[in-house]
């Protein structure tokens, strides 16, 4: 029903109530969509449909009048990754394969691509605006796009791998975009097709919104029904195909900037300044190992440095670095996670420095760095991974009620949480001054960490006392 749709086929009485009930809309373009955005929920055999797609444009269609000598039309499939692509160029292979009228249309088969003999070729391609140019694109098959990265400091933001891909296809008037993917958050390129076109009939873009059983009656209803009474808000995205309502941005771009010093990559050490360290250690084979380095400087907390080294890596000797770094700030101190159990402390141990566990799980580091970041208090480097990663956290509701923050599926937050984690507790620091003259004290001033402001005491008496170096420790033991 989708593909008759989507190629303007006519429709029956039935056929029709099914289309309004997927789209929203009362009739369908009788021409067809050259945009598509297929949204519907696990195994709805999305894959499929799109190499089911690819197959019959390289095959049934003919390009050869939209190309010049030499060139080559190409169908793209693309996702997140290249594993994830070659899904659907898996599909594709089998379909010509195992159809005895299309085989001998197989030119060459490569790990990555098929090549046709009628100057066709379905090609794999990762989510990157920056390596899908400059082909003669005839179809764009992009698969679960929901779960590309969609904030602007991304490397490849979605919008922008869409922008690049609709050029491409402009001079084939019959060309494709078609989007087939679950829903995620209500955010991103997928979401803003969603509110823009979703039930306008006017539109020339189709939005197809389908649960999963609408679209493979095969799945089970006890397995859908199971995984609603474990999570409903997750069963509603995965297998009702609606955008979830329980997760939100954590942060904008426009608010991480305001508070990025920019072309300042590192600070030197400074002997006014008490530094804090905080480290998210990583075993070497998938996550990054981080260190990051801050001070107080009167209501502001400066990230000073930063370390990130990426998988694979001898986490012994990435310790060893780390702790040369932390000798140069005059730190012998530093927090990080549970990971591992003993080894950081055992590591960081070996070379003079003291490792303590954090209290606190990096949901509640993130929501108590949230106020530096908005009221500009935090300083940061200038580094676009940090930034990429701060951008990319979401707030999610669980059904408790209690809020969790956390890096987006097959996203990363290890420079995020570290600097969360020195920040903000550089941040939880009390921090007393004491003024006066003629040797004596003044008031204490405490700053409170949740809002900055001072928090003043009854003056304390102190007297200061000149003491020669030589009589230094015996002055102590007499205090």
């Amino acid at each position: 029903m989708f593909l008759a749709t989507l190629f303007g086929l006519p429709l029956d009485g039935d056929q029709l109530a099914l289309f309004q009930q997927c789209t929203a809309r009362t009739k369908p373009d009788p021409n067809g969509y050259r945009e598509a955005h297929l949204v519907c929920g696990r195994r709805s055999g999305k894959s499929f449909t799109l190499a089911l797609t690819a197959l019959y444009l390289a095959t049934v269609r003919s390009w050869l009048h939209y190309l010049a000598p030499g060139e080559r039309a190409t169908i793209m499939t693309i996702a997140a990754d290249r594993r994830q692509a070659r899904t659907i160029l898996r599909y594709a292979k089998g379909l010509l394969s195992e159809t005895p009228m299309l085989k001998p249309l197989i030119e060459n088969e490569r790990s990555e691509a098929i090549d046709l003999t009628n100057r066709v070729t379905i090609e794999v391609h990762t989510a990157s605006y920056r390596s899908i140019r400059g082909y003669t694109i005839v179809a764009a098959l992009c698969d679960e796009a929901a779960f590309w990265r969609s904030e602007e400091s991304a490397s490849s933001p979605d919008f922008e791998i869409l922008n690049a891909l609709r050029p491409g296809l402009a001079s084939i008037p019959d060309g494709l975009l078609l989007i087939a993917s679950s829903p995620y958050a209500r955010k991103g390129a997928l979401w803003n097709a969603y509110r823009k076109h979703f039930g306008k009939n006017d539109s020339p873009v189709l939005v197809w919104q389908a649960r999963t059983r609408t679209m493979n009656p095969t799945i089970p209803q006890s397995i859908i029904d199971a995984a609603y009474d474990e999570d409903p808000a997750s069963a509603a995205a995965e297998y009702g195909a609606e955008f979830r309502s329980d997760i939100e941005s954590y942060i904008n771009l426009e608010v991480v900037q305001a508070c990025i010093s920019l072309g300042v990559f590192e600070r030197a050490p400074q002997t006014r300044w008490r530094y804090i360290a905080f480290t998210d250690p990583s075993g070497g084979s998938n996550d990054s190992f981080t260190l990051a380095v801050a001070h107080r400087d009167s209501d502001r907390f400066v990230l000073d440095a930063m370390r990130e080294v990426r998988p694979p890596f001898s986490p012994e000797s990435v310790v060893e670095e780390f702790a040369r770094l932390l000798r140069t700030y005059g730190i012998s101190r530093v927090t990080g996670d549970r990971y591992a159990g003993e080894w950081p402390r055992e590591q960081f141990r070996k070379y003079g420095i003291a490792y303590e566990v954090s209290a606190r799980p990096k949901s509640d580091l993130y929501r108590d760095l949230l106020p530096l970041l908005n009221s500009r208090r935090a300083d940061l480097l200038d580094n676009s991974r940090l930034a990429t990663q701060l951008v990319g956290l979401e707030r999610r509701t669980a059904r408790g009620g209690r809020d969790s923050i956390d890096h987006s599926p097959g996203g990363h937050d290890d420079l995020a949480n570290c600097v969360a984690g020195v920040l903000t507790t550089v941040a939880g620091r009390q921090r007393k001054v004491r003024t006066g003259s003629c040797g004596y004290g003044g008031p204490v001033t405490e700053t409170d960490p949740r809002t900055g402001r001072p928090i003043n005491h009854q003056p304390t008496r102190i007297k200061w006392v000149n003491v020669r170096e030589a009589d230094a420790p015996a002055a102590r033991g007499a205090n």
